[in-house]
């Protein structure tokens, strides 16, 4: 994905040169197509174009339309054709994406921003008004993001820049680190307090002295597809899941799919090899990429992703998965790395997937991130439930209680009293088990923080749109708060699609009945019967593929004392997120089997690497109170009368050579 950067000085005055050489510096890595820059006195705007199209070869950013808005555009558009034919010109096949979003917008304004599928982030100087907007799409998969100082806006694709390029500090946004720990930050938020992330779907306005952020679209609850017969949702499946992978096929080089051996990623490389067969694809070619682990008791892939290889008649890159990976939290020195999931070194598997990314210049990944959440792989009757009751369909409901209670070898009054419970405040049912604050966090941080801990949860409501409904919203929300947290790979670059979160795909998705995605006894009953005769009937029909736990629980027990030796000078304890003692207790717990959430403990032990990564290099520089002069007390033992001060990123101008 490509890299767009301004800087807008609000009062009039010139940006700096010298301001703008670091920026340059910064964004180098990422830019392996170039630069191209547009300014005046008062605004500086830069692209870093990352290729993926034959299109976007030929293309100039910024771009300037008609009306004189100054345009800046990151991503694929999927509608081009509906797009021009809504605006009445001719459709040419190597027009730029950015060309036809600069006619949208000089028609249509903010509209605009609804009318565009595809991914992708936009900026848009009006020079007349005076203001900055700042967009991206519904998924939210790119990132854009901006801060607002005395002077004027500053925004980014990626943080770094606007870190590192201004020389002041920066508090740290403790809600978003609580979200790291637990189901993902807000979308809307980053590491730092004062840096926003525009949120999916939405748009920030900025004039000088004023920033909004408005919605622009949403999915409607109102929008229902009703068919008598299951075939005609298999067959309207067949064509949207077609169109969304067809989408993610436009490359004009080979595109890499990732290949499980999983429901999800079989599907996408079946359904492209059909697509590719057919001619109806720009890209070259599809090849695959696996990982496998044989020894790896809880998960024999290979004879699944062998099985679609015979299928394509070729064998794809297969590379040995290393569970130790998983706990060797690493970062370069003297690298920045502004999140906890950007800059990681990679670990053996991460170096040959880099190496297979450059055998044939692959640009475009595939990933079935989504596939789960969106088509049923989790068999719960809830959702379904839940719209009969809403809907006071007694006699469905008894029928359907009857049908779950069989599949699921449980008693109906307790279905019914569990989807009864979804609707209720959760002062009068408790906080479910999995959405509570992990035992090891400081008392303080959990009470702060407590609605991202949980996953900003939200209750059904019996009247307004299905419950199904409000279930699908809370799960792609879920999904963009995942996504908002990648990290934009740096060398070599590439751009990940994700064909499942398809936007026309979802909205079908969201407008059929909850019953054609999930039936008792058949988890993803929609995406199995349309596909069958497509992917093998031994993937369709696999059971789910199990948590890998073995692997990483091994290397956390051969590093235990390590661990528990420096869990007594943790910087997440100095900082009033970890109990010290309650954390060596659960690291204990699992590694002599006990039933603790692994994964939330490597998110802990990931989280306080960096940290300590940040500090080490000098990019964080903490009240000297904070770290050398802290209490006994503070540095094990109990929370009570610790002051815990604020860590701040600090990069000075005569920093800038180490930062580099």
């Amino acid at each position: 994905m490509s890299i767009q950067f301004g800087r807008w000085i609000s009062d009039g005055g010139p940006v700096d040169p010298a301001y703008l050489d670091r920026v340059r510096d910064t964004l180098a890595p990422f830019a392996p197509d170039g630069r191209q820059d547009y300014s005046t006195p008062a605004i500086f705007i830069s692209y870093f174009p990352f290729r993926t199209t034959a299109a976007s070869r030929c293309e100039i950013q910024p771009h300037v339309s008609p009306s004189g808005a100054v345009i800046t555009w990151n991503g694929r558009l999927d509608n081009r054709e509906e797009l021009l034919r809504e605006l009445n010109q001719p459709v040419f096949s190597n027009a730029a994406d950015v060309s036809i979003v600069a006619s949208a917008w000089d028609c249509f304004g903010t509209k605009t921003f609804g009318r565009l599928i595809g991914d992708w982030t936009l900026s848009i100087w009006d020079p007349h008004a005076q203001a900055l907007l700042l967009a991206k799409d519904f998924l939210g998969s790119r990132h854009l993001y901006y801060s607002v100082d005395g002077r004027g806006v500053t925004w980014c694709s990626v943080l770094d820049p606007i870190l590192l390029a201004c020389g002041k500090s920066w508090k740290i946004q403790e809600e978003y680190l609580a979200g790291l720990l637990s189901f993902f930050p807000a979308a809307h938020l980053t590491p730092y307090v004062g840096i926003h992330a525009v949120p999916p779907s939405s748009f920030a306005l900025l004039k000088q002295g004023t920033s909004t952020v408005q919605r622009y679209w949403d999915f409607s609850a109102d929008k229902k597809i009703r068919y008598d017969t299951d075939a005609k949702y298999e067959e309207h499946f067949r064509s949207v899941f077609s169109q969304a992978v067809r989408r993610c096929l436009h490359s004009d080089s080979p595109v890499l799919a990732e290949l499980s051996g999983g429901m999800d990623s079989s599907s996408i490389v079946c359904v492209a090899d059909a697509i590719l067969a057919e001619g109806h694809a720009e890209t070259p070619g599809l090849d695959t990429v696996s990982y496998y682990h044989d020894s790896e008791p809880n998960w024999n892939e290979r004879p699944y992703f062998e099985r679609i290889e015979r299928q394509r008649g070729r064998t794809g890159h297969h590379i040995p998965a290393n569970f130790q990976d998983s706990v060797d939290f690493c970062y370069g020195q003297g690298q920045l790395a502004a999140t906890p999931c950007a800059a990681r070194l990679p670990g053996n598997a991460g170096r040959q997937f880099f190496a297979c990314l450059k055998t044939r210049g692959y640009r475009v990944v595939l990933s079935g991130i989504g596939g789960d959440e969106v088509l049923g792989g989790v068999p719960s009757p809830t959702a379904e439930l839940a719209d009969l009751c809403a809907r006071l369909n007694l006699a469905g409901l008894g029928r359907q209680l009857k049908a779950w209670a069989l599949a699921k070898r449980k008693p109906m009054v307790h279905l019914l009293a569990d989807t009864l419970k979804a609707f209720l405040p959760i002062a009068l049912v408790g906080v479910p088990k999995h959405e509570r604050p992990l035992p090891w966090l400081n008392r303080q941080f959990q009470s702060r923080n407590l609605a991202a801990l949980q996953g900003y949860p939200s209750r059904l409501k019996l009247f307004g749109p299905a419950p199904s409904f409000a279930e699908n919203l809370l799960a792609i929300d879920g999904l963009r708060r995942q996504l908002a947290c990648s990290a934009t790979p740096v060398a070599p670059r590439y751009e990940r699609r994700f064909p499942f979160l398809d936007r026309d795909l979802l909205e079908f998705l969201y407008a059929v009945p909850r019953e054609q995605l999930v039936r008792p006894h058949q988890r993803r009953s929609l995406m199995r019967r349309a596909l069958a005769g497509t992917v093998p009937h031994e993937i369709l029909n696999r059971k789910r593929k199990a948590f890998i736990s073995r692997g990483p629980l091994a290397a956390l027990s051969a590093d235990l004392e390590r661990y528990l030796d420096n869990s007594g000078s943790m910087i997440c304890s100095s900082q009033g997120i970890v109990n010290p003692d309650a954390f060596s207790a659960a690291l204990r717990e699992a590694c002599s089997g006990g039933e603790v959430p692994l994964i939330s403990i490597l998110r802990t032990l990931s989280l306080e690497r960096w940290m300590r990564h940040m500090t080490d290099s000098h990019f964080w520089v903490p009240s000297a109170e904070t770290i050398t002069n802290r209490p006994h007390s503070m540095k094990r033992g109990t929370d009570k009368g610790k002051r815990h001060l604020p860590l701040v990123f600090n990069v000075h101008r005569n920093q800038w050579g180490s930062a580099l």
